[in-house]
């Protein structure tokens, strides 16, 4: 059984991510802009917060390695958008190099938002950015362009080591 986790932006804060538990309740964790991030209780309702704990990043890193990271689905604003989480395999052609390298979005079209490293989050990554094995790769795209970035990354695409 998976668990899903919904995103949402919360203007002028940072980012929520929001999870239904077994029983009905909702619980939330809002990462602010400041890095700081709070674990949110809501109420039976789930328009307002029970309570919550603030955690500092340290604690944050600890509590999901405890806790390990379920998969997040993020809502497509867009028929037929989507963001995908893409691993950059061990034997990938860009392990090591800048993403730019890649030069993904100029061969497909969809974009790169974020790198996702252990349990920490790159976001809007530079072309200077170094991919290491094992990263996550957010991508925002098409079906067509996702599976194109996929491709690029494991090296299966004509061209992808240039």
């Amino acid at each position: 059984m998976s668990v899903d986790i919904t995103s949402r932006v919360l203007p002028g804060i940072g980012l929520c991510h929001e999870l239904a538990l077994h029983e009905g309740r909702h619980v939330g964790i809002v990462i602010r802009r400041t890095g700081q991030r709070d674990f949110v209780i809501y109420d039976d309702e789930g328009d307002g917060a029970a309570a919550s704990v603030t955690l500092t990043g340290d604690e944050a890193i600890a509590v999901a390695e405890v806790m390990a990271a379920p998969r997040v689905v993020f809502p497509a604003p867009v028929e037929g958008l989507v963001v995908e989480q893409l691993p950059v395999p061990d034997d990938s052609p860009f392990a090591g190099r800048p993403l730019g390298d890649t030069h993904a979005r100029t061969r497909t079209g969809a974009s790169i938002v974020a790198v996702l490293r252990e349990g920490t989050a790159q976001p809007s990554p530079t072309p200077e950015f170094v991919l290491h094995a094992g990263d996550l790769v957010v991508t925002v795209g098409m079906r067509a362009a996702i599976d194109q970035v996929a491709r690029i990354l494991d090296g299966s695409l004509d061209g992808s080591a240039e």
